[in-house]
């Protein structure tokens, strides 16, 4: 019997067809737009800035700025308010993280529930807030004073580093940290990584710690941030308790050195600024570090034959013919 040997026909392709070049249009209102918004943002500056440099019948003069340092108060409230910020962006995140991972391994109506708790500060007014704490307050002395925990009311009431502001600042923070954290546990898969975690023998708080809070860092220096102007910036709070932090120091000082005043309100301002630089550097840096996969040796894949004349492979058919 002999075979005839036939070569298969090329599949033939399409030429592309060309592409025409876009003419770039020069847009104009968005150079206007970005214009109107920086003087917006930078005349008040720059007016604040000449306010605290200029003295009639003087000229120019920088005694606002270097008067500061030696300023009666200045370096106990500026560390008071760095100290209270740092303390409530813990708390704050101790409280709101576990929780936020348990409503995503939870029933899904539970969510609804947190996330009205965590609003409702934007709902109650601060001033609200601090006579309702101030209330609290007076049941030391009215009520405890010949009990052990008359103490503790003495202890968060101190001076130096007074834990009721913590608190309550951490109230005004919750809506500020639940958003920032709810949006960055959306991109994450939680019950797929706690449930990979568990599978490999990790404790619940080393799968919070070591797996949900690196997939984090970015929302986390969002908080961190938030939180840390909200407690720079209060005022309310703060001056109703009778304490002094830094907002109430520049109020108080403001009247009798208006400029200098000013002038500390533009170096906070320029803090504030350096800090989020820094925090979301940190935030960026940290998360990129995170996710990379380290590049593993190249594994060649072993080629699999293919059946002789089946495939696409197959360069020849065999058809049998008559003898």
């Amino acid at each position: 019997m002999a075979a005839l040997t036939t070569a298969a026909p090329e599949a033939s392709v399409p030429a592309p067809a060309p592409v025409k070049a876009r003419r770039t249009r020069p847009r104009y209102w968005r150079g206007a737009v970005l214009a109107v918004a920086g003087l917006y943002f930078v005349t008040p500056l720059l007016s604040s800035f000449v306010f605290t440099v200029h003295v009639p019948n003087q000229g120019l003069t920088f005694e606002a700025y270097s008067g500061i340092l030696s300023a009666d108060g200045f370096t106990e409230s500026l560390f008071l308010s760095l100290s209270l910020a740092a303390a409530t962006i813990a708390l704050a995140l101790l409280l709101v993280v576990p929780a936020l991972v348990a409503v995503r391994l939870g029933p899904p109506r539970l969510r609804a529930v947190v996330e009205i708790v965590c609003m409702l500060p934007l709902v109650v007014p601060p001033i609200a807030l601090v006579t309702g704490i101030a209330t609290v307050l007076r049941w030391g002395p009215d009520h405890f004073s010949r009990t052990p925990l008359y103490q503790t009311f003495l202890a968060v009431q101190n001076e130096s580093f007074p834990v009721v502001l913590v608190l309550a600042y951490t109230v005004l923070a919750l809506p500020f940290v639940h958003r920032s954290l709810d949006a960055g546990l959306r991109a994450v898969d939680v019950p797929t990584l706690v449930e990979a975690a568990r599978n490999c023998g990790a404790s619940r708080l080393q799968v919070i710690v070591s797996v949900i809070l690196p997939n984090l860092r970015s929302s986390l220096a969002g908080a961190s941030f938030l939180t840390l102007s909200l407690v720079l910036g209060e005022y309310t709070v703060a001056s109703l308790l009778g304490f002094r932090p830094f907002a109430v120091w520049i109020v108080t000082v403001s009247g009798a050195e208006a400029r200098m005043s000013v002038a500390v309100s533009l170096l906070s301002l320029l803090i504030t600024w350096a800090l989020l630089l820094v925090l979301s550097r940190a935030g960026t840096g940290s998360s990129a570090s995170a996710t990379a996969i380290p590049a593993g040796p190249a594994t060649a894949t072993p080629a699999v034959d293919a059946p002789s004349g089946t495939g696409p492979a197959a360069a020849s058919t065999s058809v049998p013919g008559k003898e």
